[in-house]
Parts: structure tokens; C-alpha cells; sequence
């Protein structure tokens, strides 16, 4: 049985607290198994990987190969598709790159209203650069993307299409089989910014047929600076390398450079293999209580607390998408959402308010900050029963 009360003793950062901790989005508590994982290698293994013929190196080299096999089995994809990264900013930026490269004026890209800004910002650099035109798809008052009228934003022109899997403000989950359809039917790479549905949601590469996703390591347990791109063989290969540097080179001469094989050629450097050895160890945490049961749990919470919030006055909440993750984006009338979390934190509750890396989303939602809870799988009624408890005595205060 799932019990969030049993998993909470997994992680030290709940010992001997009373801390609610629902800010799940921008990032993950660790479980001990993860900090165990990265002690243990930089006590027993620490040796540059990929380099080193004694036994340290080696071992080091197992260690960061084995997790990168362990990610390629949480989606369900080939080990020399998995790109380590430091999270989906450099993941993102790495495609707008590399794919921006072959774009010309005429070319569009395609993201949209509800995007982070990690999958905007690269984007208008890459038609700032190249002379594409970037595109936006827009949203319905629920929170989803506009659909009704997918002839005109697919069209012969779209080369790029870069779509969010599952909001981090709203917790839409788009419809990322159907989305790739559309985009494949016009020639166009589609790209999946996955950092929230790889945290929350079962994620199968060969069932969503995208031809990347991005996701990063500490939204799902694991260390910071680590993260992950996917992408399809045939498209790596093509692809021109992000950064140069040791370690994706084959040859190296006075007049030029020839590339190591995938995923190497995308790995520049020493990479952060403590933390890939921590997302390794996460990966085997999640997966030892099933990606189904976490997406479960996360949206039976969420509709827990839907409905006590719908029945509090004076409560604005975002979206109201029918496929929907465990988010929730509110405004409160008559107090600032800075001035709520500050009287939150004193009763030891975190959430996340601003514009949570959305601007273009706030601005389409008329806002220019929201508070927001978000979820993950040592939250449980009781979390969210202290937050409106809290809530409706910050709420009598104005």
C-alpha cells in the first residue's frame, strides 16, 4: 500500500520536523538511499570515468554507466540514447543548438503560451539567430492547449515543434501521442520538455513517439546538476555536437576534430558522474513504488485538496485541464501571493509563489504572480489539511 507517512521517514530532511514541504516543482527532497549513493562513490570511487585503466576508474566508470542503463530502462530506451546533461535548461539549449543550426529564414518553430522559460528563451535566440520565425500555440480558458485549429500552426514551414509534457504552473498534461502526430505529418522534429512528467508521470519513449526529451535529476529525487536528454539514434548521429572538449572527440588535429560516438560526442568534459550515480539511485527508489502508483496518488491528493479549496471564498484557482498533475496555481483576493507565503513559512509551510519561470502563461492568465502547490510522493492529506487550516486563519487576517 502506498503510505506517504512511511516514505517520508526515507528522507532526513523530515526528521524531527514538521515541515510541509509543497514546492515539489522547482525541486525534490532527497531520500537517503540518493545521498548513500553519491557518498559512497566519492568515498570509494573517485576517479575521472572513461579515462583511467586502474581499478578506481573503472569502477567509477561501472558505476555512471550503470545509471545511465538504469535511465535508459525508466523510459524504456536505448543506453547510447541517453545524453547526460546538467539538467533540461542545458538539455533544451543543447537541441536549439545543434537543430537551430540547420533553420533558415521561412523555417518556423512551434512552443507555446504555457511553456517554462527554459523552453522559450532558447528558442527566440535560435530565430534571432537564424532568421526563423517563432510561433506560439495558445491556451484554452481550462488551461489546455488550443487544438481546435491545429492546421494553422502545423504547416509545411514548422521545422521544430517543443512542447511541455506537463505544466509546471497549471500541471496540464499535454497530449504528447496525438501532438507528436501532427508534428511528424508536417516533417517537423518534435521535442518534449519533460521536467515535470518525467518527475510524476510513467514515461515510455517508444509509446510517445517524440524525438527528444529533456528531463532533469532533481525534480525526481535525484542530485542537482544532473539531468537527461533523450533522443532518437538516427538523430543524434545527424546532429552536430553542443560543446567541444575531452571526451566527445575521436581524433583531434592541428586543422580538425573528428567525434566520438553517441552519447559521448554530446558529453563534453568530465561529467557530473556523482550526481548521474545519485539520479541512478533515485531512478531505483521511484521505480520501487511504480510510476503508476505515484501519478495515482499525486492526483487523488490534488483532488483532495480541489475540493477544499473550491469551497473557500475568495480563492482564484488556475486551469481547470481534465488530464491535470499534481499543480495548483491560486491567487487569494486582497492579499499579494509574497505576502502569503511569508505568513505560510510561519507556520513552517512552503510553497512557491511568483511567476514561476512563466511570464508569457502569468500574462495570458492576467496575473503577475500566483501562489502554487505542487506535489510528490511523501505529501499526504494531512499536508494539505495544514495548509488550508493555515490558509484560512492568514485569510482572516485582511
Amino acid at each position: 500500500m502506498f503510505s506517504p507517512s512511511k516514505i517520508k521517514k526515507d528522507f532526513p530532511i523530515f526528521t524531527d520536523s514538521n515541515l510541509v514541504y509543497l514546492d515539489n516543482a522547482a525541486t525534490s527532497q532527497k531520500p537517503q538511499a540518493v545521498l548513500d549513493a553519491v557518498d559512497s562513490l566519492y568515498k570509494e570511487a573517485n576517479a575521472n570515468v572513461h579515462r583511467a585503466l586502474y581499478s578506481l576508474g573503472s569502477e567509477a566508470t561501472e558505476r555512471f554507466e550503470n545509471s545511465r542503463k538504469k535511465v535508459a530502462n525508466f523510459i524504456n530506451a536505448n543506453s547510447k540514447e541517453i545524453i547526460f546533461t546538467s539538467g533540461t535548461t542545458e538539455s533544451i539549449n543543447l537541441l536549439a543548438r545543434s537543430l537551430g543550426n540547420t533553420l533558415k529564414s521561412g523555417d518556423e518553430i512551434l512552443i507555446s503560451e504555457m511553456e517554462h522559460h527554459s523552453n522559450i528563451v532558447p528558442w527566440q535566440l535560435a530565430a534571432k539567430r537564424t532568421g526563423a520565425t517563432l510561433r506560439y500555440l495558445s491556451i484554452k480558458k481550462t488551461g489546455e492547449l488550443d487544438l481546435s485549429e491545429p492546421e494553422k500552426y502545423f504547416t509545411k514551414k514548422t521545422k521544430i515543434v517543443s512542447l511541455t509534457h506537463m505544466s509546471n504552473v497549471l500541471g496540464t498534461i499535454n497530449p504528447i501521442k496525438g501532438l507528436a502526430k501532427l508534428a511528424h505529418n508536417v516533417g517537423a522534429i518534435f521535442i518534449v520538455d519533460g521536467a515535470q512528467g518525467a518527475s510524476h508521470l510513467p514515461v515510455n519513449m517508444k509509446e510517445l513517439d517524440c524525438d527528444f526529451y529533456a528531463f532533469s535529476g532533481h525534480k525526481m529525487l535525484g542530485p542537482t546538476g544532473i539531468g537527461v536528454l533523450w533522443g532518437k539514434t538516427k538523430l543524434l548521429e545527424e546532429m552536430e555536437p553542443f560543446m567541444g572538449g575531452g571526451e566527445m572527440i575521436n581524433t583531434v588535429s592541428m586543422e580538425s576534430s573528428t567525434w566520438n560516438d553517441i552519447p559521448y560526442k554530446f558529453e563534453a568534459g568530465t561529467p557530473n558522474f556523482a550526481q548521474a550515480v545519485g539520479l541512478g539511485a533515485a531512478i531505483d527508489y521511484l521505480e520501487n513504488i511504480g510510476m503508476e502508483a505515484i501519478e495515482l496518488h499525486e492526483k487523488t491528493l490534488l483532488n483532495y485538496a480541489l475540493n477544499k479549496m473550491n469551497h473557500m471564498d475568495g480563492i482564484r484557482i488556475h486551469g481547470s485541464a481534465k488530464d491535470r498533475g499534481g499543480v495548483i496555481s491560486f491567487n487569494v483576493d486582497g492579499i499579494h501571493p509574497h505576502d502569503l507565503a511569508q505568513f505560510l513559512n510561519e507556520d513552517n509551510i512552503a510553497i512557491r509563489v511568483g511567476h514561476h519561470c512563466a511570464q508569457p502563461l502569468l500574462k495570458t492568465l492576467g496575473e503577475s504572480a500566483t501562489a502554487r502547490l505542487s506535489f510528490y510522493i511523501y505529501n499526504d492529506e494531512n499536508d494539505v489539511d495544514k495548509f488550508c487550516d493555515s490558509l484560512k486563519t492568514i485569510m482572516g487576517y485582511f
